[in-house]
Formats: C-alpha cells, sequence, structure tokens
C-alpha cells in the first residue's frame, strides 16, 4: 500500500452545493432564498420570529435582582431561650445541640419575640433592637461572634446585623434603652391598661 492509495471514508466527506450557476442546476436567480425580504437579502436579527411577538416580549417581565452576597441567618425569638439556666452563654452551638435551631446557615439572629426573665450571655451575628433591650432588661449581655459586647445594633443595612469582622458601626440603627427604664415603660403601660379597664 502506498501514500496514493488512501481515501477518506464513505461519506466523511461531502461535496459543497454550487449555487449561482444558472437555472438548470436547480439553485440558480435566487439560490434557494426566494423572493426578497430579509431572509434573501441578509441575515435577520436574533430573536426575529417573523413578525409575531417573540418570546422575549411574550414572557412577563423579571423585576429587580438576585443578591448574590445576601447572607440567610438562622433566627431565634429571646422567647425560645427561655429553656436555658441563668448564667448560661447561648452560642449556635448550643442551640444546635438542644434543637432549638436546625441548621446554622450564614450565622445566627436574636429577634423580639417572646418573653425573657433570665440573666443569659448571648453569642450570635445579629440582634433586633427589641431583641438588644429584653437581653439588657434581663441583666443579660448581647456579644458578637468576635467576642465584643453590642450595646445597640450596626448600621450594616440590615437591623441589628454585625458585619463579618465583628466590628460595629459608630451609626445607631435604634437607641437602647436601660433595664430601669424598660421596667418604667412596663409599669406604664401596664397602668393605662388598668385606667382603661
Amino acid at each position: 500500500m502506498e501514500i496514493s492509495d488512501l481515501n477518506p471514508a464513505p461519506g466523511s466527506r461531502k461535496q459543497r452545493k454550487r449555487i449561482g450557476r444558472g437555472i438548470s442546476a436547480g439553485q440558480g436567480k435566487t439560490c434557494g432564498r426566494g423572493h426578497k425580504g430579509d431572509k434573501a437579502r441578509g441575515q435577520s436579527k436574533l430573536g426575529f420570529e417573523g413578525g409575531q411577538t417573540p418570546l422575549h416580549r411574550r414572557l412577563p417581565r423579571k423585576r429587580g435582582f438576585t443578591n448574590i452576597f445576601r447572607r440567610h441567618l438562622a433566627e431565634v425569638n429571646v422567647g425560645q431561650l427561655e429553656v436555658f439556666d441563668a448564667g448560661t452563654e447561648v452560642t449556635a452551638t448550643l442551640l444546635l445541640e438542644r434543637r432549638i435551631i436546625r441548621k446554622r446557615l450564614d450565622g445566627l439572629k436574636i429577634l423580639g419575640d417572646g418573653k425573657l426573665t433570665k440573666k443569659l450571655t448571648v453569642v450570635a451575628e445579629a440582634f433586633s433592637c427589641g431583641a438588644l433591650r429584653k437581653i439588657q432588661a434581663a441583666g443579660g449581655k448581647a456579644l458578637s461572634v468576635a467576642g465584643e459586647e453590642v450595646s445597640r445594633p450596626a448600621d450594616t443595612g440590615s437591623e441589628g446585623q454585625v458585619d463579618k469582622s465583628g466590628e460595629l458601626s459608630s451609626d445607631a440603627a435604634c437607641p437602647v434603652t436601660s433595664s430601669e427604664d424598660q421596667i418604667a415603660s412596663e409599669d406604664a403601660s401596664d397602668t393605662e391598661d388598668t385606667k382603661e379597664a
């Protein structure tokens, strides 16, 4: 066998269609494109469907965007912390062990629903205004994951959220009252309710 004897496999190479070589060839004159119009003269724009409303206009418009930097925090209300003994340091690990939360996600946020009467040290990535007031009114402490005491929610775009470094913003998102002010305000509200009754 010599190199001149080598041939491509049958069907692997196909001769190109020669168009515009006269009407007897079958592909002369309009060359298979038909008469006039965008498809005869050039390429139609992307998404063109012959004049009917194209797909990208038939579908409802999707507004807004998805924030790829959003942090999903596990949420716990202060009322759920009442199960712990006074003096306990409440962390995400402890909450997982007690099955108060099922997943840690990107961190832990404490919310203000419910009553808290026990002095606890709560460590979390974020606190709401109401949660901070109730923890401090009970004599407890709110700590960031960096171990720094949180006296007010940090101004990070989300109420009471501490940034990843654990640093707190100097801007106050909401004022936090002392335990005496909290007790006085609760007594005043109880007195007003009694008068109305």
